[in-house]
């Protein structure tokens, strides 16, 4: 089952809408007086510098790390220094708001992967949706490693892999998945399908054909194969993308940078 993936913008404004409202017809206990002039527009550019800080920093963890420089994420967001401490007093502060919209992110490929068919089609789901997630952000692996260290008790995502864990099992159960490999094989393969992501485009391109063959390797000996996703690189479209990332980590390390990691 080799789909297009769905995706579901989730900002951490969509995220509060319905709390927010919920908690403004609670407190009506009278007419509400009507907003003074301007704080409507005020409200909403408060709500837009935060989005676009949560982006910012977002592309720029992929490429520097959560240890980025806080003033160059403000610069591109077109904020003040003291508009980002405002939102966010700390650099954990940051990160953890960048982990919550992930996990937020995590629970709609669960429901996705909750309707499927057949638990090998959960499987599926669940590859390609990491797979794309991982691609199109690299920052993800920074921020959850940075999570780890600032609160090592909490793991909410402990229960999404008890899912995956009994999804496979029922996959091997059914005959569809090959009965040596377990949840945390899988969760591997797809990380490092997704580790393209942050190897340039030339790779990243190449995501949806490298996962088809990850799939095949997974399928019991003797299932039909289908057709792989996608073309290969040919011979130089490969080099010039090799030589690309050569010259790209030549420059990070003449400005005192390593390369992405």
């Amino acid at each position: 089952m080799q789909g297009e993936a769905l995706r579901i913008p989730i900002t951490e404004d969509s995220l509060r809408q319905n709390t927010r409202d919920g908690l403004r017809l609670d407190c009506m206990t009278s007419t509400p007086r009507a907003p003074q002039e301007g704080s409507q527009p005020r409200r909403r550019d408060a709500r837009q510098n935060r989005e676009r800080l949560l982006t910012e920093a977002r592309a720029l963890f992929a490429t520097d790390g959560v240890d980025a420089s806080l003033e160059e994420i403000a610069r591109r967001a077109d904020v003040g220094v003291a508009t980002l401490y405002r939102n966010f007093a700390t650099r954990d502060d940051l990160v953890r708001a960048l982990y919550d919209l992930a996990l937020a992110e995590l629970a709609s490929v669960r429901s996705e992967m909750e309707a499927a068919a057949t638990a090998w089609a959960g499987v599926v789901i669940y590859t390609e949706r990491v797979a794309e997630w991982l691609v199109a952000d690299p920052s993800l692996p920074a921020i959850l490693k940075r999570m780890a260290q600032i609160d090592p008790a909490n793991r909410p995502a402990a229960q999404f892999e008890t899912f995956i864990a009994a999804l496979v099992s029922q996959a091997k159960k059914d005959g569809d998945l090959r009965p040596d490999v377990d949840a945390v094989d899988i969760a591997i393969l797809v990380t490092m399908v997704g580790s393209l992501g942050s190897l340039g485009e030339g790779y990243a391109g190449q995501w949806r054909r490298q996962l088809s063959i990850v799939l095949d390797g997974l399928r019991p000996a003797g299932d039909a194969r289908p057709k792989l996703a996608g073309r290969p690189l040919n011979a130089k479209d490969f080099r010039a993308t090799l030589h690309g990332l050569t010259r790209r980590a030549k420059r990070a390390g003449r400005s005192g940078h390593g390369p992405a990691e």
